[in-house]
């Protein structure tokens, strides 16, 4: 994170005495990246963090990958994955579907109209993107509203879960990382500070406003971990609630950032994908493709050259508008386009032609590129297009 935060109630002096008001010591926790190295945050609970009265396995769902092999492009249409029927009793946790996934991250996707269980992942951080519907993420730093647009970062061993709000269904979209995402380090001064010429800054992460506590006993808490034979999950109980902090301070929290927040860098003649960049983490970056006015030299073609970025993997998921390189192809809201390393990808049929002249993209879709290749899962297997592999070849399905 870029700066530093500070709720609720917290000592003068970090690692000293802090007494409720009955002189009762109020239990120190530091959660700290990279063995002491690190962005931290202290927090201050009133019952001891380490406490579990019981321990027992939790069956993720299937995690199951198969290789893309033969080497294709894909189209999978997730909308497809969740009716109703389905989604009006699935919670955000759970009922993850998986859709893509590698050494380095895993994507998954649901709907969901039900609070989710407790919920800690310690293999790496989570960035989950809300497509559709709102939901109020409370955790043990405290809650945050998210809404459609937003992406929502939750570091590494953060406690908490998922309420959606209203009548519409909650859409998520998630990035598990293996790792630590961060936003990219040419956005950012050697201090930590955004750059000017970054494409967003520190007013556009909203973190949580207040501490949030809540009382319980023996309390259910979901963690996912490693073990030498992958990820795991187990089913922790705890004492007392966990969100018992009464203050923290650091510059390691979960936020809200908004796509809509993102400022779009343009120039006369098409631009590359890192200009879309917005984090990155070990292995794979996150990118936004949002509305924009697109190249202006009089001779410009606005979609994408033809490329082949051979060592990586790229997924697009369209999440509004109207992506001009894909029209025709059968890619709509809650798409995705899976093309290979190997393979060279780009516009669709006729769209080359289509976009001269265009000023103006009405698209949005959230990206992410990964340098190891991913796998399919059980989601993507589910809600596979079985013609798009074939639409620059054979002429597109009518």
């Amino acid at each position: 994170m870029a700066f530093y935060r500070s709720l609720g109630t917290i000592p003068p002096k970090r690692h000293t005495q802090h007494r409720n008001e009955q002189g009762e010591l109020y239990y120190e926790e530091l959660m700290g990246e990279e063995g002491f190295s690190s962005d931290s945050s202290l927090l201050y609970h009133r019952n001891i963090p380490s406490a579990i009265t019981d321990a027992t396995v939790w069956e993720l769902p299937d995690q199951t990958t198969t290789p893309n092999h033969p080497l294709k492009p894909r189209h999978l249409k997730l909308h497809d994955l969740f009716p109703e029927k389905v989604w009006s009793s699935t919670d955000v946790v759970t009922g993850r579907r998986l859709i893509l996934g590698n050494a380095d991250v895993r994507i998954s996707y649901v709907v969901s109209a039900t609070p989710s269980p407790l919920y800690r992942n310690v293999v790496g951080d989570e960035m989950v993107y809300v497509e559709s519907g709102s939901a109020t993420v409370e955790t043990v730093f405290g809650a945050l509203e998210a809404k459609a647009g937003d992406y929502v970062l939750l570091p590494m061993a953060t406690t908490h879960r998922w309420v959606p709000n209203g009548d519409q269904p909650l859409r998520a979209y998630t990035m598990e990382a293996n790792s630590h995402i961060v936003p990219p380090k040419r956005y950012l001064s050697r201090f930590g500070q955004f750059l000017e010429n970054a494409p967003f800054c520190e007013r556009d992460l909203h973190g949580p406003t207040a501490p949030l506590e809540a009382e319980g006993e023996d309390v259910e808490v979901l963690v996912k971990h490693r073990t030498s034979k992958g990820i795991v999950g187990t089913r922790y109980v705890v004492p007392t609630h966990p969100f018992d902090v009464v203050g923290w301070d650091g510059c390691l929290y979960p936020y809200t950032f908004s796509i809509h927040d993102f400022e779009p860098l343009t120039g006369r003649i098409h631009q590359p994908p890192p200009v879309h960049q917005a984090f990155e983490g070990h292995n794979f970056v996150i990118c936004n493709f949002v509305p924009r006015k697109v190249d202006y030299h009089p001779d410009s073609i606005p979609v994408p050259y033809y490329h082949s970025n051979v060592d990586s993997d790229e997924i697009m998921f369209y999440c509004g508008g109207d992506y001009e390189a894909r029209k025709g192809s059968g890619i709509a809201q809650g798409s995705i386009s899976v093309h290979p390393g190997g393979h060279a990808h780009g516009p669709q049929p006729g769209a080359v032609e289509r976009s001269i002249g265009v000023d103006y993209f009405d698209e949005l879709a959230v990206m992410v590129d990964t340098f190891r290749p991913l796998e399919l899962g059980e989601g993507a297997l589910a809600c596979e297009d079985p013609e798009y592999a074939w639409s620059w070849g054979r002429g597109l399905k009518k």
